[in-house]
């Protein structure tokens, strides 16, 4: 019995959907991706030099995950084998992976792809584990999931993750014009006329999906027939009323960032315009949620700690009532983000810590602050010196808790607006406490 994945000879019979049709069968035929895959980058670097790893491919459906791994297959010479975390079972994988094993020993080597790996239970993930550690198999996931949260601790650390992007409008114009003068696998038999502006309208619905704007163009020339297509005709082809996204390519991401400014700039009419031009066009309704949650913290924080609450309860609701009802939690929560106070301390208090990580040397905990379970650790004055906060009045002690030299260095300025002009109050008193108690000590 063979396991493994070949294609017929021949190619792709012309019965197939077109987006399996034109799957790219080399480095040069993939579009899109170019962060991973431009001459230079280091995962287009790895395969050609057939010196792969391990690796978890995150992103949105129909950015090219799954044809990746089968042009990575093409281009090392590895032996393929595809499972789904839907549809496979324990006792597939495990077949699966003996055989691996038995080809390793022979000198031959196995990619096995595993599409939407975040849909595997933890006992199949685990299956996979020593089977990678030995290098019996090279295990590509993909995932529209954050593998992060997915897929387990321990894949996780012996694979590296990419992270895929949406295809931006001209790529999938691109990828429509091929499929529209191929004569092997494409539509170019047919001799379609779709004109440039409905390639366009298709690749801004897809929104950043190959496989919906390769679907839906094929399924315009199948209506046309003969005759050249139009709007009109697309419009019923789509089902649906197109987006009204502006034509240049990228809109997607400008209007995002329009919504995101008009909410830090408290502009709740902006705020409401820029969302209901990206529901009307078929946005991702989570994936505005997942933004409008990052507006919270980022130019709110604590001046109203409820931000990222009623920002997440938003989501929530969604998921509970759905489409186009549930629309209304994405505006009323773009509405709250835009009237509440603002305050970016946090986003530029982790910042400057970051910086300080980066461009200084490794920290070191005092020993003050580590914890001396053994009598060796408590020898060696881990410990030592440390004041419980609880057992002090008002819980402020005078001790410092940043590493040695470090001493008094400020990340967290908070702003007089809103809940944080009480907390920069608070704070004052507990570094003044503090200074207090710290001057008493040295005396």
């Amino acid at each position: 019995m063979n396991l493994f994945e070949t294609e017929p000879e021949g190619g792709i019979g012309s019965d197939r959907p077109l987006p399996e049709r034109m799957r790219p069968r080399t480095l040069n035929e993939f579009v899109g991706q170019k962060h991973l895959l431009a001459e230079g980058k280091p995962l287009r670097q790895r395969i050609e030099s057939d010196n792969l790893e391990s690796m978890i491919f995150w992103g949105p459906p129909g950015v090219g995950k799954t044809s990746l791994a089968r042009v990575i297959a093409k281009a090392t010479r590895c032996e393929f084998i595809s499972f789904s975390g839907v549809m496979s079972s324990i006792r597939e994988v495990k077949a699966v992976l003996v055989e691996a094993q038995s080809l390793r020993h022979a000198g031959r080597r196995t990619i096995v792809f595993v599409d939407e790996i975040h849909r595997f239970n933890k006992a199949q993930q685990d299956a996979f584990l020593p089977y990678v550690e030995r290098g019996d198999i090279i295990l590509i996931g993909a995932t529209t999931e954050n593998p992060s949260f997915e897929v387990i601790a321990a894949l996780l650390s012996r694979s590296k993750v990419f992270t895929l992007e949406p295809l931006n409008t001209e790529a999938l114009v691109h990828l429509q014009q091929v499929a529209l003068t191929d004569s092997e696998r494409g539509l170019a038999s047919r001799e379609p006329e779709v004109p440039a502006s409905l390639l366009n309208r298709i690749a801004i619905f897809a929104g950043g999906d190959a496989r919906v704007a390769l679907l839906a163009v094929e399924a315009l020339a199948n209506a046309a027939g003969s005759q050249p297509p139009n709007e009109a005709l697309l419009e019923e082809v789509l089902q649906t009323r197109l987006p009204r996204y502006d034509k240049h390519g990228d809109e997607h991401f400008n209007v995002i960032s329009a919504l995101h400014k008009s909410v830090r700039s408290s502009d709740p009419d902006a705020a409401l315009y820029w969302l209901a031009c990206m529901l009307e066009a078929g946005e991702d309704r989570l994936y505005i949620g997942r933004r409008l949650v990052r507006m919270a913290a980022e130019d709110i924080g604590l001046a109203d700690p409820r931000a990222v609450e009623t920002a997440m309860a938003a989501i929530d609701a969604f998921r509970l009532v759905g489409e186009p009802e549930g629309d209304l939690f994405l505006a009323e929560v773009a509405v709250y983000l835009a009237v509440a106070p603002k305050s970016d301390a946090i986003y530029k208090g982790l910042g400057r810590a970051r910086r300080d990580l980066r461009g200084g040397p490794a920290p070191t905990v005092p020993l003050h602050l580590r914890n001396a379970p053994t009598g060796l650790m408590s020898d060696l004055g881990y410990a030592k010196g440390y004041q419980h906060a609880h057992g002090q009045p008002d819980a402020i002690v005078g001790m410092s808790c940043m590493p040695e030299g470090m001493e008094g260095t400020r990340y967290y300025e908070p702003t007089d607006r809103g809940v944080e002009e009480r907390i920069a109050k608070r704070l004052h008193d507990i570094r003044a406490r503090r200074d207090a108690l710290r001057r008493a000590e040295r005396s």
